[in-house]
């Protein structure tokens, strides 16, 4: 019998998935965490043949849990479910043991296409990232993504990620709050992010220490 082990802090997302799964391989048994301690606690009990996590659960270091995983637990498929951006996250995780990273925007096909292959022993990744991936093992450095901002735009970047509010970001450039918050809207949606946190992680990777 297949054994299943869910990380999410959303109990809609988990029954989703964990009907799709008792449909797909009948009979199994799947469980269910929604942080990393429950998911430790769950580690310890059983085997799993495929263990689906998210990148963001609260009062969670779920890098660090997948770290955990692939230290401890070596034999377990990984596969990252998420609407955390892949452009920002997906090497981290794979880079860290995960055999795939699959957004929570996918279809139903799409999904079982991941869980399928990574069943598998197999990678899944979206198109898009692949494409990155491919770029990447072409060139000596990965892509930067911070190279697609105007001059102005990357100056914007810098004063957020010190901490600075847009008014105090529109008084120091001397532009009005709506053109800052314009510039902001715009280098996110080039950034392919959506909110200051998965700006400020994609930082951590792209940007000089």
């Amino acid at each position: 019998m297949k054994q299943f082990l869910l990380i999410d802090d959303h109990f809609v997302v988990r029954s989703g998935i964990k009907g799709l799964l008792s449909e797909l391989y009948k009979p199994c048994e799947v469980y269910e965490a929604n942080d990393s301690e429950g998911a430790i606690v769950l580690l310890k009990e059983r085997p799993y043949d495929l263990i689906m996590m998210d990148v963001h659960v609260p009062k969670s270091d779920m890098l660090g849990l997948m770290e955990y995983v692939q230290v401890r637990y070596p034999e377990s498929k990984v596969l990252i479910f998420s609407m955390s951006p892949e452009t920002v996250y997906a090497k981290k995780f794979l880079k860290a043991g995960a055999k795939g990273f699959l957004s929570k925007d996918s279809s139903a096909a799409e999904t079982v296409k991941a869980i399928n292959q990574v069943m598998n022993n197999r990678r899944y990744v979206s198109e898009t990232l692949a494409q990155i991936l491919a770029e990447d093992s072409i060139h000596d450095n990965p892509s930067n993504p911070f190279d697609k901002l105007s001059p102005r735009e990357f100056q914007i970047v810098f004063m957020l990620l010190k901490g600075q509010p847009l008014h105090e970001i529109a008084k120091s450039l001397h532009i009005q709050p709506s053109t800052a918050g314009s510039h902001k809207a715009k280098l996110f949606k080039k950034m392919g992010v959506s909110n200051l946190m998965e700006l400020k992680d994609m930082a951590v990777i792209y940007m000089p220490k």
